[in-house]
């Protein structure tokens, strides 16, 4: 993976991340979080990839049922946040896959394998956004009310 800094003002920076063959692009972010000790940002992303992961919760089993797709796909969106969840970058993102028969699959993100590229605009935000368990559903949510400080 590539990264250059596109724009830095106080206390938000946008980032371009540029995916290589091979790269599994959801720990990559995960990672440069990490280095650059980002805790709060959002995110989007176009490019390609030969097999992904997705999940979807199901409320019934309090969890997230997860399929893997190996296909060449073009990535025709992905969005998404980073948040802290206890002192570590969380990514949450979700993704929509064209198919050759120009079907799409979407769906909660889990791995992505990319081919040719991936290429990533991450935004940090000034307020840090903080995961919490949320007691109704057993996940851990963004908090507005932690992240705010409200």
């Amino acid at each position: 993976m590539k990264s250059t800094i596109l724009y830095e003002d106080g206390d938000v920076r946008t980032y371009l991340l540029v995916m290589d063959k091979g790269d599994e692009g959801f720990s990559e972010i995960v990672t440069f979080a990490k280095a650059n000790d980002i805790n709060a940002a959002s995110l989007t992303a176009i490019g390609a990839c030969t097999s992904v992961t997705l999940a979807f919760f199901d409320p019934d089993k309090g969890d997230y049922v997860s399929k893997t797709f190996e296909e060449q796909m073009e990535i025709a969106s992905m969005i998404g946040d980073i948040a802290d969840d206890e002192g570590a970058p969380a990514l949450h993102a979700h993704i929509v896959l064209g198919r050759r028969d120009y079907s799409a699959l979407a769906g909660h993100l889990e791995e992505i394998h990319v081919f040719p590229t991936m290429e990533v605009v991450l935004t940090e935000t000034p307020a840090h956004l903080r995961k919490r368990l949320d007691k109704k559903t057993g996940l851990t949510l963004i908090s507005p009310r932690d992240s705010t400080g409200v």
